[in-house]
């Protein structure tokens, strides 16, 4: 963990549970300036289509895709990236999250991991975390740095119990962590890329300069993502491209990127 702990209020959330590691420390509760996704975090205005996806929204803070189909519950959502490393600028704050998970498209929970990259006072801090929104997130101890290779999963096992999953296979580490959440929908599943909540006034925080980062193997309940019905998200400063070989996609930051947002309020603040 860096500096002071934060409170990280990603569209991921928390309740109890048992963090696994492969020969690295247990995760830990932090406080984090942030909020990706979660309830009223991925407001969503229908637009036109385009490229696989049967419907294109866009989002104040998500780009990515959602699946939405008709089939009943989700049940499983997996996906693999390589860790964008962040430019960061001179002045400012500036955050980005990357992650797969169930639910948060239509209803108010969401079950999620991944990582994020921030620009805390123009230096780049990297991490991993799960969160099972609305409770607060836990953010792993174990060093992320760009170029390293993830692979994450979100499964529903039943009775109300879901298995998260993330890998650095670079590093060599993993963690499986073992939540209970009753209540969740399920009626969603999605890989993301996220502005973090919030600034002042509620809106997203400045995004990071990451670039693009492109997700492999995406499958939704063990299918490729094209099969489960994905709606296609845009978010200011960031295009994504048409889902290709059924499981590939990238998120690509455009040149201008967002300046949206705020400082992250007092008291929140960052590691």
């Amino acid at each position: 963990m860096r500096r002071a702990p934060r409170i990280l209020m990603m569209a991921f959330a928390l309740v109890s549970g048992l963090a696994v590691a492969a020969g690295s420390p247990p995760a830990s509760a932090a406080p984090v300036p942030i909020n990706p996704g979660g309830l009223a975090r991925h407001v969503v205005v229908p637009r036109a289509g385009h490229g696989i996806a049967p419907a294109a929204v866009t989002s104040t803070n998500w780009a990515g895709y959602a699946a939405t189909g008709s089939t009943g519950k989700f049940t499983s959502v997996a996906t693999d990236w390589t860790q964008p490393s962040v430019t960061c600028k001179s002045s400012g704050d500036q955050y980005v999250a990357f992650w797969a998970g169930l639910d948060g498209y239509s209803d108010s929970t969401v079950e999620q991991i991944g990582t994020e990259a921030d620009c805390i006072g123009g230096t780049a801090e990297y991490d991993a975390w799960y969160e099972m929104y609305p409770a607060n997130p836990v953010v792993f101890s174990n060093a992320v740095k760009p170029g390293d290779q993830f692979a994450v999963s979100v499964t529903y096992t039943g009775s109300n119990e879901y298995a998260l999953k993330i890998s650095d296979t670079t590093r060599g580490w993993s963690h499986t962590v073992d939540k209970s959440l009753s209540g969740a929908g399920r009626s969603s599943a999605e890989i993301i890329v996220e502005a973090p909540c919030c600034g002042s006034g509620g809106n997203p925080l400045p995004l990071a300069h990451f670039g693009s980062v492109t997700f492999t193997g995406a499958m939704v309940n063990g299918s490729g993502l094209c099969n489960s019905d994905p709606v296609e998200i845009t978010s200011p400063g960031l295009t994504v491209s048409p889902i290709t070989g059924c499981t590939k996609f990238t998120v690509t930051q455009t040149a201008t990127g967002r300046t949206r947002g705020g400082a992250a309020p007092a008291g929140h603040h960052a590691r």
